[in-house]
């Protein structure tokens, strides 16, 4: 009787052995079978459904194709979801947020504080300041600039800011448009930013009279005269970390995206995306501040550039050691 369920109890532990091992041949049968029987037998159970061939064409794998170009054999690239998530997720959403807040705190500044003027009376004395050479250098950067950040502006905000009033067709044609400026003028800012570093680096090293303008902030709060270089430390910040880090930061990354026929692949097109389009929102943060004391925020700031020559009582109370320099027959550059 005892022999009699044992036997029973093994039959029943074999058969269950043999459906498992039935059913893992069958598993591993599925799991090998190309991507090719799996659509066919997908559209067997679920006609319609073509979710092996997704699958298989968002895996990253390269197939064969006969454009000889990098990632050709890639149809879909899914980390390209990654990259337009941050792009139209925090970079737009902080990048603009700061552009408005630091908009906002300059106009308020402007209007409680106002521009700095001269203490003392102009003298009808002029001093040239800038070279005619350096003024078409610095216009050109400028000019270049402000085109770049408009469009620039236009291409990350626009859909945001403009589709709702002008619609998607005259956002669309104005996107065109700007995307050809951008792409076009992007090398000439490049090659005048380059000529501006030459240029003027040597008169943006530190220099001991720099640790006075820090401690007394420029005199800006206080209204008072704080002596300076020809340039003094909020120029020379603006010069190093604005115009040169993140200036040729923008250019290049830009050149990146500029000229996609050097072996770039998307990964590479997607963070110089990035890298351009975070460092020229910080770049623009900074260029607020640089507009605004060359022109309503500094009197006699703007005809300096526009002109090269300003009141000797002007170079007097804002460039005091520069002043003092050229006017004993010197060249105004820091001396080593």
């Amino acid at each position: 009787m005892r022999n009699a369920k044992s036997s029973s109890g093994i039959r029943r532990w074999l058969v269950v052995a043999c459906l498992m091992f039935a059913g893992g041949l069958t598993a591993q049968a599925a799991e090998s079978a190309t991507p090719a029987q799996q659509q066919v037998e997908q559209q067997q159970k679920q006609p319609g459904n073509n979710a092996p061939v997704w699958r298989e064409v968002r895996s990253g794998e390269a197939f064969f194709t006969t454009i000889r170009t990098p990632e050709a054999g890639v149809l879909i690239q899914s980390e390209g979801n990654t990259w337009r998530q941050i792009r139209n997720g925090p970079v737009t959403l902080y990048g603009g947020a700061l552009l408005l807040a630091v908009i906002g705190s300059i106009l308020a500044f402007y209007f409680i504080k106002g521009p700095l003027k001269l203490h003392d009376a102009p003298t009808g004395k002029p001093i040239q300041r800038f070279s005619r050479f350096e003024r078409i250098v610095h216009w050109s950067t400028a000019g270049s600039f402000v085109l770049l950040a408009v469009t620039g502006v236009g291409t990350l905000f626009g859909k945001h800011v403009l589709v709702p009033i002008i619609g998607h067709a005259a956002f669309g044609f104005l996107l065109n448009l700007g995307k050809i400026v951008h792409n076009y003028i992007g090398p000439l800012f490049m090659a005048a930013l380059l000529v501006m570093i030459v240029i003027w680096a040597r008169d943006n090293v530190w220099q001991n009279i720099d640790a006075l303008w820090i401690r007394k902030a420029g005199g800006v709060l206080s209204n008072e005269h704080v002596p300076s270089g020809r340039f003094n430390f909020g120029e020379k910040t603006w010069f190093w970390f604005g115009v040169t880090i993140l200036g040729l930061t923008a250019s290049l990354s830009g050149a990146v995206m500029d000229f996609p026929n050097f072996g770039q692949t998307r990964a590479d097109m997607h963070i110089a995306n990035l890298v351009h389009s975070i460092s020229g929102i910080l770049l623009m943060l900074l260029a607020f501040g640089h507009i605004y004391m060359g022109t309503i925020g500094v009197h006699g700031a703007f005809k300096s550039m526009k002109t090269g020559y300003v009141d000797e009582t002007w170079a007097r109370e804002h460039h005091e050691q520069w002043y003092n320099d050229v006017k004993a027959g010197k060249s105004g550059h820091p001396q080593g």
